[in-house]
């Protein structure tokens, strides 16, 4: 482990955002073994906190003291996570950096020379709750690699759950796509690919007064559900995709799928039902309420 830093440009590790908390660790453990598999370094990362308080305005009160205190404490956060990732992946190589403030203006900055940010779901103090609450999604639509939010209970190797992407039918996508399945080929499992054709709830469309052909439904979708997976099976030939399609509700059926996936990818625009998905009531909803990790992939990323 080398002594604490600044992060390495080198593009060849994995960032991970630790605050002490469980959520956090699970995250590390996480993020410890993908990067081992795939031979990248990790760089573990923590803000230290000063957010004034009631007790910052005794009489004895000196920044200077409390400075001391939070750089030590952020210190042995990061130790602490340091020994949990080599627990999970013994000799991986290990960098971590302190920062002076936890916004997500910092994670973006930190995802241009990342492979990957993995940000721990839930978080114990002021800047696990940031985790939590705005900044994957700022930093999920704004980050220069791709994001992940560790959610869901551990599973003990082997898993061999599928990886899950949402396809939302337009270029944008084809990034997520692409990782979704080289996530699959490294995993040596499944994918499935799903595709909704409204962002409308579950039932609104059949509810709806307008005259619908379920038959026309279908056989459009699935020609561009094909269209959209066109070329990946001949780069990744072991990977057995399944494709699910669906009228409407993509957060109740991604969330679905969350329960029986180990990885959902998602793309963070597009058309269709998944416009806007990340930065909308979807990407939001299953950033707290997927049953398994997120990974949230720009256009850009591919």
């Amino acid at each position: 482990m080398k002594p604490l830093g600044e992060a390495p440009r080198d593009h060849d590790h994995v960032t991970v955002g630790v605050d002490g908390s469980p959520a956090s660790e699970r995250a590390v453990r996480w993020a410890a073994a993908t990067a081992s598999g795939r031979a990248l370094s990790l760089h573990l990362v923590h803000a230290v906190d000063f957010a004034p308080s009631g007790w910052t305005k005794l009489p004895f009160f000196r920044p200077s003291q409390v400075f001391e205190w939070s750089e030590a404490e952020a210190e042995s956060l990061l130790e602490d996570a340091a020994q949990v990732a080599e627990a999970v992946a013994p000799g991986i190589d290990i960098t971590r950096e302190l920062a002076l403030t936890g916004s997500s203006k910092w994670l973006v900055e930190l995802s241009r020379t990342s492979r990957m940010i993995v940000l721990g779901a839930t978080g114990s103090t002021r800047i696990g709750e940031a985790f939590l609450g705005s900044t994957p999604v700022s930093v999920a639509g704004h980050a220069a690699c791709p994001v992940v939010v560790v959610r869901g209970p551990e599973v003990p190797a082997p898993d061999d759950r599928p990886v899950v992407a949402g396809v939302d039918g337009s270029p944008a996508s084809r990034g997520a796509v692409g990782l979704a399945f080289e996530e699959a080929a490294w995993r040596g499992v499944d994918l499935v690919a799903v595709h909704v054709w409204s962002d409308l709830k579950v039932g609104a469309v059949e509810e709806s007064p307008l005259d619908f052909d379920p038959r026309a439904f279908e056989q459009y979708e699935h020609s561009l559900l094909s269209e959209c997976l066109a070329g990946y099976g001949e780069r990744y030939p072991d990977v057995t995709v399944h494709r699910e399609i669906y009228i409407d509700g993509p957060r109740a059926h991604l969330r679905a799928w969350s329960e029986k996936a180990q990885l959902v990818v998602l793309g963070t625009r597009g058309r269709g039902g998944f416009a806007g998905l990340v930065l909308g009531s979807t990407g939001n909803a299953l950033l707290r309420e997927a049953h398994c990790p997120v990974m949230v992939v720009r256009p850009e990323v591919s």
